[in-house]
């Protein structure tokens, strides 16, 4: 059976032959720093992450934060990694329940940045897609977190075919990609064009609806 942790990455150390950003084990000191220079990413962006100012927000000497992480390197690696952790917003129960429709409308709703809490969450999540950009490890993994999702959002289609919930001739990768990709595209819209929240579950519905048709009818 599957469970919510059924939808969260699991860490890879490597791929491609690059290292992977966020595979590593957190001290209890790490992951509070990591969580305080997400913090400083929330409110004023990832050029604002040094040590000195981890230090300054976190109240541990620079010292002490040099002595946790022996490079920014490793410093955003543990960022990621408590990025992804508390980014695991998946719907209670079992994956794909009642309705796949359903619940991934849900999954989706629970990505945008609609509350405080998710809206630094997207900020944060910008902020090292932006980085993807320029440096082979945030990229990676990155991409590696897409694929797996991607990957598992795809088992649960083509298990919806199976039972006959969705059309025969969806096809589960590219409604997998396709999902993955609206839910991140709305998310970084909606930074910066917040919309009332009962107008975007109505969009986000009308979405997933036009990516899962029902089978037609016999006859």
């Amino acid at each position: 059976m599957a469970t919510r942790a059924a939808l969260r990455p699991t860490p890879v150390a490597h791929a491609r032959g690059v290292p992977i950003l966020g595979a590593m084990e957190l001290t209890t000191r790490q992951a509070e720093l990591a969580d305080v220079a997400l913090g400083i990413v929330g409110h004023d962006g990832m050029a604002a992450v040094t040590f000195r100012s981890v230090a300054l927000a976190s109240g541990w000497s620079l010292g002490a934060v040099q002595k946790a992480f022996s490079s920014k390197e490793e410093l955003l690696r543990a960022m990621f990694a408590r990025l992804r952790e508390a980014s695991g917003a998946v719907p209670p129960g079992e994956p794909g329940r009642p309705t796949l429709a359903g619940w991934l409308t849900d999954l989706m709703l629970g990505m945008l940045p609609l509350d405080d809490r998710r809206r630094t969450l997207t900020l944060q999540g910008s902020a090292f897609s932006e980085r993807a950009a320029f440096d082979a490890a945030t990229g990676e993994a990155i991409r590696a977190s897409d694929d797996e999702i991607r990957g598992l959002l795809a088992q649960l289609v083509r298990r919806a075919k199976v039972e006959g919930e969705v059309a025969a001739e969806v096809e589960a990768d590219q409604v997998a990609w396709a999902y993955l990709a609206l839910a991140q595209g709305f998310a970084a819209q909606l930074l910066y064009d917040p919309r009332p929240e009962n107008e975007v579950c109505e969009r986000v519905a009308l979405v997933v609806a036009g990516l899962l048709p029902f089978p037609t009818p016999a006859g």
